[in-house]
């Protein structure tokens, strides 16, 4: 979205003309994993039929409560494939397949809320059924694991506009520099590219030009590492539709990923993102297992206008 059309999302979000599909005042919680903070609703009993315009509203640091996005956590599609549903919205309104440190918020939520029993479930999302398991010291989760699937290589599963059945280390053109870059889906799209220092990276600057790069016709996350050692490796990330973000999961997953497949590091590495760090493994099975924290930061009530 441009502007003006986050603007006119904006309002809509806050001035219903059919007020009846949110109730006046909706209560919500604010959670974050490693800074990739969100704003968590409840579908159980009623499903939010304009999730779009409400994400933008919500997101907004200035108008709203102040996110990365929104999250809906209701009953599973399918009871007998999963036991509950996450749904994603950017903070221009987008909807993502799926989001690594939100899994783990809402894990820490269905369980601290007594709504899980277990230390396992199954969560439905756009990209599919993700295992969920939680450590927890009594009724605390201190720590979450999801097992994020398989990582696609084939550039038509981004999408992706490029020939061969991979793009690892490929070079990409942006605004007429060369870099060399790995892309690949881990439910979502992503492109990660070396850099030498990120610190001297101006992400607001290159982020947008690689998001919407001509190659990605859904646009792209992009996610700019530099290699510590073995099994260490230090992360920006460009989130597309949201821009910079303290941390990504599923980023931090493509990185590691992306990291083995150019023999740079082990199968089992921490990446540390501005917000905290992320342990990543890809096992022999071709699974991509992701533990990290998340944390409660607020709950409320969002009033929205008639």
């Amino acid at each position: 979205m441009n502007r003006e059309e986050i603007s006119a999302a904006r309002s809509a979000a806050t001035g219903f003309p059919d007020a009846a599909d949110l109730p006046r005042r909706l209560p919500f919680t604010k959670m974050q994993g490693l800074g990739n903070d969100y704003i968590y609703v409840e579908e159980f009993e009623k499903i939010l039929t304009r999730p779009a315009p409400l994400a933008v509203a919500v997101s907004d640091r200035h108008f709203g409560i102040g996110a990365d996005g929104l999250v809906l956590i209701g009953n599973a599609s399918d009871p007998a494939e999963a036991d509950f549903r996450m749904r994603i919205f950017n903070a221009d309104g987008s909807e993502a397949e799926m989001c690594g440190n939100a899994a783990r918020c809402v894990g820490k939520y269905l369980y601290e809320k007594g709504l899980v029993q277990t230390d396992t479930f199954r969560l439905e999302t756009l990209a599919g059924v993700r295992p969920v398991t939680l450590f927890a010291d009594g009724r605390r989760v201190v720590r979450v694991s999801v097992a994020m699937g398989s990582p696609r290589l084939d550039p038509a599963s981004l999408p992706m506009h490029a020939d061969g059945d991979a793009f690892v280390d490929r070079e990409i053109i942006v605004n007429g520099r060369r870099y060399r870059g790995t892309a690949l889906s881990v439910g979502n799209p992503h492109l990660v590219i070396p850099v030498p220092a990120l610190e001297q990276l101006d992400l607001k600057a290159v982020g947008p030009l690689f998001e919407h790069h001509a190659l990605f016709p859904r646009r792209v996350n992009t996610e700019f590492i530099h290699v510590a050692d073995r099994k260490h490796i230090r992360m920006r990330v460009w989130e597309r539709g949201s821009g910079e973000t303290m941390a990504c999961g599923t980023g931090a997953c493509a990185a590691a990923v992306a990291c083995v497949l150019n023999k740079w590091t082990e199968r089992t590495v921490f990446v540390r993102l501005p917000g905290g760090e992320l342990e990543i493994h890809w096992d022999d099975d071709d699974i991509i297992h992701m533990s990290g924290g998340a944390e409660f930061v607020c709950a409320g009530e969002y009033f929205v206008r008639p």
